[in-house]
């Protein structure tokens, strides 16, 4: 990737690579990352503060960053800055109060919580396909009706009844699910399975032609045979077939394998674009 990148796109890569779960320690111990996404919320162009805001807040869905990233020179300080700002649009405020009070609690979550969401993710992994394939891609929901735990666990379950489904990650200030599936299984088929709850309601989150977002909804009169996962193997196969429309999902996920050397550019890059 070129040494010329402009913020937004620097801050995009650093998003989308902290959207998998697997990058996420890499990136917080990254010298020079984690300091250019703490400058970035100070960006004055609010797209570039609002992707720096979902990066951080990926990086805090990883129990062992929180403390360092809580540490980390200027970071408290700056949330507190966005969620203060007069200019700063109602979402963005809602995502720096979310990643502001997670922090803060950092170290003071009781044992019986961290124990509950190891023994979550080790349940989850058995579903999942590996990080580093690219046979894949990524949908962005919109979810009504998302509005504490026990309807987040309720997504979850939904989710991973559905065959195909690699990952997903949760953005519960802004009422969004980040799902990595496999490139032959449909978005409907998400919705489908996200509707049948009866009290969630699942919208497709994609890119307008102005560069934008919009809600596309599921058709409730066609409904998706959806693929339940009854009998679970160690491990999905990982032989899918390319997707055909890889552009659709707002944004696609890599691993820090392939990334590596983006990741030391980038890193060169917020170096040489900043005093620390």
């Amino acid at each position: 990737m070129s040494g010329e990148m402009d913020a937004l796109a620097v801050v995009n890569q650093l998003r989308d690579l902290a959207a998998d779960p697997l990058n996420r320690r890499a990136i917080v111990e990254d010298h020079g990352c984690l300091p250019g996404l703490i400058l970035f919320l100070d960006h004055t162009n609010p797209q570039v503060v609002y992707s720096a805001l979902l990066a951080v807040r990926y990086l805090a869905e990883c129990r062992a960053n929180r403390e360092k990233m809580k540490d980390e020179l200027g970071m408290m300080l700056s949330l507190q800055n966005v969620m203060q700002k007069p200019t700063s649009p109602g979402e963005t405020k809602l995502l720096a109060s979310e990643v502001y009070e997670i922090l803060q609690a950092a170290g003071k979550e009781e044992a019986e919580a961290a124990e509950a969401a190891a023994a979550s993710c080790r349940r989850k992994a058995q579903f999942f396909l590996g990080s580093t394939n690219k046979r894949a891609k990524t949908v962005v929901l919109h979810i009504d009706g998302l509005d504490d735990s026990a309807r987040r666990g309720m997504c979850e379950e939904a989710l991973l009844k559905i065959r195909g489904v690699i990952s997903f990650t949760f953005q519960m200030a802004v009422k969004r699910c980040v799902v990595r599936i496999r490139s032959d299984l449909k978005a409907e088929a998400l919705g489908t399975a996200i509707n049948s709850t009866k009290v969630l309601t699942a919208q497709q989150v994609v890119k307008a032609e102005d560069g934008g977002e919009r809600m596309v909804p599921f058709h409730e009169g066609e409904p998706v045979l959806v693929e339940e996962n009854t009998d679970i193997p160690d491990y999905l196969p990982e032989d899918e077939s390319p997707s055909h429309d890889p552009d659709k999902a707002v944004t696609r996920v890599g691993a820090i394998g392939d990334g590596s050397g983006w990741l030391s550019t980038a890193a060169n890059f917020l170096t040489r674009s900043f005093y620390w």
